[in-house]
Protein backbone atom coordinates (compact mmCIF):
# COMPACT_ATOMS: atom_id res chain seq x y z
CA UNK A 1 0.00 0.00 0.00
CA UNK A 2 0.91 3.63 -0.37
CA UNK A 3 2.95 5.54 2.24
CA UNK A 4 1.68 9.03 3.02
CA UNK A 5 4.24 11.52 4.42
CA UNK A 6 3.16 13.23 7.66
CA UNK A 7 4.34 16.80 8.27
CA UNK A 8 5.22 17.08 11.97
CA UNK A 9 6.64 20.62 11.84
CA UNK A 10 3.56 22.26 13.43
CA UNK A 11 2.84 19.45 15.91
CA UNK A 12 4.00 18.76 19.44
CA UNK A 13 5.00 15.15 19.96
CA UNK A 14 5.20 13.82 23.53
CA UNK A 15 6.48 10.36 24.43
CA UNK A 16 3.98 8.17 26.30
CA UNK A 17 5.64 4.73 26.13
CA UNK A 18 9.43 4.43 25.60
CA UNK A 19 10.85 2.22 22.83
CA UNK A 20 9.99 -1.47 23.08
CA UNK A 21 10.80 -4.36 20.73
CA UNK A 22 8.29 -4.76 17.90
CA UNK A 23 7.31 -8.40 17.67
CA UNK A 24 6.48 -10.17 14.44
CA UNK A 25 5.03 -13.13 16.37
CA UNK A 26 3.94 -12.60 19.97
CA UNK A 27 3.65 -16.35 20.59
CA UNK A 28 7.29 -17.07 19.70
CA UNK A 29 8.77 -13.68 20.58
CA UNK A 30 10.17 -13.33 17.04
CA UNK A 31 11.28 -9.75 16.46
CA UNK A 32 10.19 -7.65 13.47
CA UNK A 33 13.04 -6.59 11.22
CA UNK A 34 13.36 -3.62 8.86
CA UNK A 35 12.84 -4.98 5.32
CA UNK A 36 15.35 -2.52 3.85
CA UNK A 37 18.22 -2.56 6.36
CA UNK A 38 17.65 -5.71 8.40
CA UNK A 39 17.73 -3.66 11.64
CA UNK A 40 15.51 -4.81 14.53
CA UNK A 41 12.30 -2.76 14.82
CA UNK A 42 10.93 -1.05 17.91
CA UNK A 43 7.73 0.82 18.67
CA UNK A 44 7.14 4.02 20.60
CA UNK A 45 3.79 5.41 21.66
CA UNK A 46 3.37 9.18 21.46
CA UNK A 47 0.77 11.87 21.91
CA UNK A 48 0.60 13.75 18.61
CA UNK A 49 -0.77 17.19 19.42
CA UNK A 50 -1.89 19.42 16.55
CA UNK A 51 -4.37 22.29 16.43
CA UNK A 52 -5.77 21.51 19.88
CA UNK A 53 -6.42 17.84 19.12
CA UNK A 54 -4.48 14.94 20.64
CA UNK A 55 -4.05 11.57 18.94
CA UNK A 56 -2.33 8.57 20.52
CA UNK A 57 -0.05 6.95 17.92
CA UNK A 58 2.10 3.84 18.03
CA UNK A 59 5.03 4.39 15.69
CA UNK A 60 7.40 1.71 14.36
CA UNK A 61 11.05 2.74 14.06
CA UNK A 62 14.28 0.83 13.36
CA UNK A 63 16.48 0.55 16.46
CA UNK A 64 19.21 2.35 14.53
CA UNK A 65 16.90 5.38 14.38
CA UNK A 66 16.55 5.76 18.17
CA UNK A 67 18.73 8.46 19.71
CA UNK A 68 18.74 9.82 23.22
CA UNK A 69 17.40 8.74 26.58
CA UNK A 70 13.64 8.27 26.43
CA UNK A 71 11.39 9.09 29.38
CA UNK A 72 7.58 9.29 29.40
CA UNK A 73 6.36 12.88 29.11
CA UNK A 74 9.37 14.19 27.21
CA UNK A 75 9.16 15.87 23.83
CA UNK A 76 10.50 13.90 20.87
CA UNK A 77 11.03 14.54 17.17
CA UNK A 78 9.75 12.08 14.56
CA UNK A 79 11.89 12.13 11.42
CA UNK A 80 10.43 10.78 8.19
CA UNK A 81 7.03 9.92 9.66
CA UNK A 82 4.70 8.18 7.22
CA UNK A 83 1.18 6.80 7.52
CA UNK A 84 0.32 3.53 5.77
CA UNK A 85 -3.27 2.40 5.31
CA UNK A 86 -3.67 -1.35 5.68
CA UNK A 87 -6.36 -3.95 5.24
CA UNK A 88 -6.46 -7.66 5.99
CA UNK A 89 -8.93 -10.49 6.27
CA UNK A 90 -8.76 -12.87 9.22
CA UNK A 91 -11.27 -15.66 9.84
CA UNK A 92 -13.60 -14.15 7.25
CA UNK A 93 -13.55 -10.73 8.89
CA UNK A 94 -12.06 -7.71 7.16
CA UNK A 95 -9.98 -5.37 9.29
CA UNK A 96 -8.36 -2.09 8.33
CA UNK A 97 -6.47 0.78 9.87
CA UNK A 98 -3.47 3.06 9.59
CA UNK A 99 0.04 2.19 10.75
CA UNK A 100 2.77 4.74 11.39
CA UNK A 101 6.50 4.44 10.81
CA UNK A 102 9.39 6.87 11.30
CA UNK A 103 12.97 6.78 10.11
CA UNK A 104 14.09 8.13 13.50
CA UNK A 105 12.84 9.19 16.92
CA UNK A 106 15.02 11.73 18.71
CA UNK A 107 14.71 12.76 22.35
CA UNK A 108 14.47 16.52 22.74
CA UNK A 109 14.56 18.29 26.13
CA UNK A 110 14.37 15.97 29.15
CA UNK A 111 11.23 16.13 31.30
CA UNK A 112 11.39 19.20 33.54
CA UNK A 113 14.30 20.80 31.63
CA UNK A 114 14.14 24.54 31.15
CA UNK A 115 15.44 26.22 28.01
Amino acid sequence: MRSIPVDTSAATVMLVVPPAPKLKDKRTGERSMDHETGAPMSTVTVNYIYDGAVELLTVAVPETGLSGEFLPGMLVALTGLVARPWETEFNGRKQHGISFRAVAVTALAPVGARG
